[in-house]
């Protein structure tokens, strides 16, 4: 049975910095290409962030450039997401997920919840 259990969520102030950690079991974590998501009320969940599965390229939706980055440790089964400035509109419930090289992404986490005060 895959799991993926996300962590690290919670309320900080515009500017303030969080890191979400994303911890899979059931899967060979290394064959996976990993990805965050997140979803604000009311709207779709969109795309974040994506890191290759040697964690040698990384991928980002323009509104997190500079702010985010995205790494995973293998050995731990473990995908990350630094979270820098953070701004308002970055409040949502975030999701990571797992994908193989072809295909849509397949498994996903259950979500944390981040909070940006102004």
């Amino acid at each position: 049975q895959v799991q993926l259990v996300e962590s690290g969520g919670g309320l900080v102030q515009a500017g303030g910095s969080l890191r979400l950690s994303c911890v899979a079991s059931g899967l060979t974590f290394g064959s996976y290409e990993m990805g965050w998501f997140r979803q604000a009320p009311g709207q779709e969940r969109e795309w974040v962030a994506a890191v290759s599965r040697s964690g040698g390229s990384t991928t980002y939706t323009d509104s997190v450039k500079g702010r985010f980055t995205i790494s995973r440790e293998n050995a731990k089964k473990t995908v990350y997401l630094q979270m820098e400035s953070l701004k308002p509109g970055d409040t949502a419930v975030y999701y990571c997920a797992a994908k193989l090289i072809i295909g849509p992404y397949k498994y996903w986490g259950q979500g944390t919840q981040v909070t940006v005060s102004s």
